[in-house]
């Protein structure tokens, strides 16, 4: 039978396979990424998260994902200082124009 696999892994593609009825999202996994675990991948048949031991069938569309690349890091912390202004006087937001925000004039 036929289905749509949709790799996500390295390049990524997505071609229409053959495989052999009966077979279950986990003997498919296994078969086509050999070197991944399960836990870190995001599987859907048909755009639907599904079980190892669901089994597929003719026409289903079935993606692999992986939940994180290899290499990403995390982004570093960044700091924000923020300014405190001397004394503000007089009025500190006027209307831009009827339709947007303010901005800030000083007096």
């Amino acid at each position: 039978m036929q289905i749509l696999f949709i790799n996500n892994d390295g390049s990524g593609f997505a071609d229409q396979i053959q495989i052999e009825a009966g077979t279950s999202v986990q003997a498919l996994f296994q078969e086509r990424v050999p070197h991944g675990r399960p836990q870190d991948y995001l599987i859907r048949v048909n755009r639907q998260p599904t079980t190892a031991s669901y089994v597929l069938q003719e026409g289903d569309r079935v993606s692999i994902t992986p939940t994180k690349i290899e290499g990403a890091t995390p982004r570093p912390f960044v700091t924000v200082s923020c300014f405190l202004f001397p004394i503000l006087k007089g009025a500190r937001w006027e209307p831009d124009n009827v339709l947007t925000a303010s901005t800030y004039l000083p007096s």
